[in-house]
């Protein structure tokens, strides 16, 4: 695979590699409704992403920082003062993430300074660079200072400065996730008509979609961390009715997945609501919920990869990532995308 390097390479030309009843088959992205039927229903996430980095001061030592925000307990607009961050010291996007300078040392109490914005380190997350921010002021004050002084969380692959709006997907709503729920910019207006009009359903949920690397592989291990989301009475209605009428759910990015399989908990009962999904889903996990996915290209020994293992054997993944490879599929956020559908056995 390649990396996509720009935003413009989203749209007319994406692949979509499908994965289906043990088949494998090459189409344009855009021809993706004609994989639906009348009955299913598609579930996207509607979060747009919030300006998550942060260049900062480090004010015990005068240090320059990078605050990358991880993460917050609830979807609830009044806990926007409390964030998990990692921290990195100087340096910027533009070199690879595993290769970022540490922060000088951080302590409980530490003040971080942003232009306008201040926050405290509320207390390390049993590791040194994974801290919980506290931020000081109003809601109102921490908002607009996260506007002035914030920027999308980005990576070397991408080499051009992306604005924030690049970063949001064409369903984008609610601030709610600290990276692109990516596997939506597969939408557009004309495509969700199509879709209706086959007598498929739309829904969306909210859900904080985090970060996807911190640069070390301890802290990589722990993803995803805690996500909260939000699923409105109506998407849990019309993902319940699908399965009475013997449709499919198909999942359009892992965040959904990873939300709907939280909020069933043990059975096949969607609950509407607010939730904080903890748990990681991967080969041991029983899905009751979602059927299929569309997700990115994602690499190995990434937690997107691992939610994978959910719907397909290990060597059916192997052969999908050499397929992937030989017809050079783009990968990350810009890239282009796969859909696959659960093996009937699991």
């Amino acid at each position: 695979m390649i990396a996509a390097s720009i935003p413009t390479q989203r749209p007319p030309d994406a692949r979509l590699l499908v994965i289906s009843d043990g088949q494998t088959r090459h189409i344009a992205r855009s021809t993706f409704p004609d994989l639906l039927r009348a009955g299913d229903v598609v579930v996207a996430n509607d979060a747009a992403t919030v300006p998550a980095s942060l260049l900062g001061v480090h004010v015990p030592t005068g240090s320059p920082i990078e605050a990358r925000l991880a993460g917050q307990k609830s979807l609830c607009p009044d806990a926007t003062r409390f964030f998990s961050a990692v921290i990195f010291g100087s340096g910027s996007y533009l070199t690879p993430t595993e290769y970022r300078s540490n922060p000088p040392e951080l302590r409980s109490g530490d003040r971080l300074r942003f232009g306008s914005l201040c926050a405290t380190i509320v207390c390390l997350l049993d590791h040194p660079r994974f801290v919980l921010l506290g931020f000081h002021g109003s809601t109102e004050e921490i908002w607009e200072g996260l506007a002035r002084h914030g920027r999308p969380i980005q990576y070397a692959h991408v080499p051009t400065p992306l604005a924030i709006w690049d970063t949001w997907t064409p369903i984008a709503g609610p601030l709610a996730a600290f990276e692109p729920p990516s596997a939506s910019f597969i939408l557009n207006w004309a495509t969700i008509d199509t879709l209706i009009r086959r007598g498929v359903h739309f829904c969306t949920i909210t859900h904080a979609a985090g970060i996807s690397s911190t640069g070390d592989p301890n802290l990589d291990a722990r993803l995803p961390f805690d996500e909260p989301y939000r699923i409105p009475k109506a998407s849990a209605t019309a993902i319940q009715d699908a399965h009475v009428r013997g449709g499919r759910v198909i999942a359009i990015g892992t965040t959904v997945v990873r939300a709907l399989e939280h909020a069933a908990g043990t059975g096949r009962e969607l609950r509407p609501g607010e939730g904080l999904a903890t748990q990681k889903i991967g080969s041991d996990t029983k899905l009751r919920i979602v059927d299929a996915i569309v997700s990115g290209t994602h690499e190995r020994g990434t937690s997107h990869f691992e939610l994978l293992r959910a719907f397909l054997d290990d060597g059916t993944l192997e052969h999908m990532a050499r397929e992937l490879a030989e017809h050079q599929y783009r990968k990350h956020e810009f890239g282009d995308s796969v859909f696959i559908e659960k093996a009937s056995l699991r």
